[in-house]
């Protein structure tokens, strides 16, 4: 997994992906379509961290940190 951070202006709402190819279901010989992100959202800092891996939460810190707020904001 790899996460990162920006600072911009994004539009869960507006969100187009890419899409990639599988056999699906496994050795069917069919191939579908599937779309690499499926959906956006914003979440406040303490439900993301219910939401991320545990790995990732150091991002949240670290980006707390630099914009100089705190988890409680």
């Amino acid at each position: 997994m790899i996460a990162f951070t920006g600072e911009g202006h994004f539009d869960p709402t507006a969100l187009a992906s890419n899409t990639f190819d599988i056999e699906w279901p496994p050795r069917s010989g069919r191939r579908q379509n599937f779309p690499e992100v499926d959906r956006a959202e914003w979440f406040d800092i303490e439900f993301a961290r219910t939401k991320i891996l545990s790995g990732q939460v150091e991002l949240l810190d670290r980006l707390l940190a630099m914009t100089g707020e705190s988890a409680g904001k």
